[in-house]
């Protein structure tokens, strides 16, 4: 685990891949993020979430003025956040937006699906980096923060993110998750009102399967 930034009002880190935020409701007396950091920082303030299997850059509050700054900002959609994936096919576009209302925790498998009727509104630019014969390597920039938005509306456009059986994706020896990772965020410091960025470099896994494409 990689820290990137730490001040009185927020801490940023690289948060490596398969390790929960939050404790997962089977599991819980297994290692969760927010547990090992508080261990060693004191009290957080969890301002948004990655995926178990999502490496990345993640920002906590670390006071609860900090925490109510930084909310605002998430759901104005002013925090720029910037993913890079690998998906399955190779699509014929090289810019498009996602639009698909998404209804969350749906069925024993808790998928987020698309549903025009009952889904929330959702908003997913994706634009492709690099091509091969049978994959891609794509940058999506979620414009909303619903649960798995990039993985679900990724399928969506026919393109599961490579390694992501739980949205459709075949089975892979390139990777042993879903190639997702969070790869910049910029917001604005709650305290010293600054724009801030932040961009950490993909982990060994994702790198290799690169690699190997």
């Amino acid at each position: 685990m990689e820290l990137l930034f730490s001040d009185d009002a927020v801490l940023v880190l690289n948060k490596p891949a398969g390790l929960p935020v939050l404790p997962d409701g089977w599991e819980r007396d297994a290692p969760y993020l927010v547990k090992m950091l508080e261990e060693q920082y004191g009290k957080l303030w969890i301002v948004h979430r990655l995926d178990k299997s999502t490496s990345g850059v993640m920002v906590f509050a670390r006071t609860a003025e900090a925490h109510r700054l930084l909310n605002i900002q998430f759901e104005g959609h002013s925090v720029r956040k910037t993913y890079h994936a690998i998906v399955e096919g190779v699509p014929a576009w090289n810019e498009k937006t996602a639009r698909h209302p998404l209804r969350a925790d749906v069925g024993h498998r808790h998928r987020t699906v698309v549903n025009d009727k009952t889904g929330k509104s959702a908003e997913t630019g994706f634009r492709v980096i690099r091509r091969w014969p049978e994959h891609a390597l794509m940058e999506a920039s979620p414009v909303t923060g619903r649960p798995h938005q990039i993985r679900a509306h990724a399928a969506a456009l026919g393109h599961p993110i490579l390694g992501d059986a739980l949205y459709g994706a075949a089975a892979t020896d390139l990777i042993a998750r879903p190639a997702l990772h969070a790869r910049t965020l910029a917001f604005t410091h709650p305290v010293t009102n600054q724009g801030v960025s932040f961009s950490v470099q993909y982990p060994a896994d994702f790198d290799e399967a690169l690699k190997k494409l």
